[in-house]
């Protein structure tokens, strides 16, 4: 928990900065030393410690290994990780992050698929942002960051259906998209993933124009949170919970079994690769 400071909260991000440069200055080492012992750039490290930037998990996963911190720098950048994030989708990520079942219905690659490649391509296009550089590795780290939620003991029971259209809207370079795909099928055999395609032929469906996940907590406590453009839904009363599992469940119906989902994607690795 971040400290009051003139009323304010202090942000993760802050929290995880000062915490760096304590351990740093514990440690006795300059960030010119530090830069030269982990290779990372030494500005990269000082503008972690100012707050300026949020780094990938890995970066802190290196550092509490550098340290000997055990975990402590990954827990203060998994709270760090929200400000990153606007204020209606924070509550539906603390949810997220403490689920034991989630069920994900996306129209495209869901971000806990994605890889880095493929996000960065898809949070730096024009249609998406007039933002810098700055604010697209942020965004990219944080969103690379939601998938340690798949890493977590115990792991959570996870079922994903894609619409086919997430597998018809390729990636700009046909490498990224490659890897992408590699990364959907590796998902898809997972003990802990369902991974179900949606076709084409199905037709017309309810959640042509957003996504939809379905969480349940430890105690049985459920919501739905439904996401447009620039927009999102945060459901937690029980019949609205209810009417939107019983949406999916039409989903699910609809959608390819899990094998001949994995049959749909090799045979679209297959496509793009001759």
């Amino acid at each position: 928990m971040g400290e009051v400071v003139d009323g304010k909260r202090e942000s993760g991000r802050a929290v995880l900065g000062r915490t760096l440069k304590f351990l740093r200055e514990q440690a006795g080492k300059s960030l010119g030393q530090l830069a030269e012992e982990t290779g990372y750039d030494k500005s990269y490290l000082s503008r972690l410690e100012s707050g300026e930037r949020l780094s990938k998990v890995t970066v802190m996963e290196d550092l509490d290994g550098y340290y000997g911190a055990g975990d402590l720098l990954v827990r203060h950048w998994q709270a760090a990780r929200f400000d990153a994030f606007k204020d209606q989708y924070k509550e539906f990520m603390e949810l997220e992050a403490t689920a034991r079942v989630m069920w994900k219905f996306t129209l495209g690659v869901p971000g806990l698929l994605q890889t880095e490649d493929f996000a960065r391509e898809v949070l730096s296009g024009p249609q998406t942002t007039l933002e810098g550089e700055d604010w697209v590795e942020e965004q990219v780290a944080a969103r690379l960051g939601r998938q340690y939620l798949l890493r977590q003991k115990p792991e959570p029971s996870v079922r994903i259906i894609m619409d086919e259209c997430a597998f018809r809207r390729r990636a700009a370079v046909p490498k990224t998209w490659e890897e992408q795909l590699l990364r959907i099928e590796a998902a898809a055999l997972w003990p802990n993933v369902t991974l179900q395609v949606l076709p084409f032929a199905v037709g017309l469906h309810h959640h042509m124009a957003a996504s939809l996940t379905l969480l349940w907590q430890k105690d049985g406590s459920g919501v739905a949170y439904v996401e447009g453009n620039a927009w999102g839904e945060l459901i937690e009363e029980p019949d609205g919970v209810l009417r939107h599992r019983l949406s999916y469940d039409r989903l699910r119906d609809l959608a390819l079994s899990p094998s001949d989902s994995l049959a749909f994607i090799r045979d679209v690795l297959e496509e793009h690769r001759s």
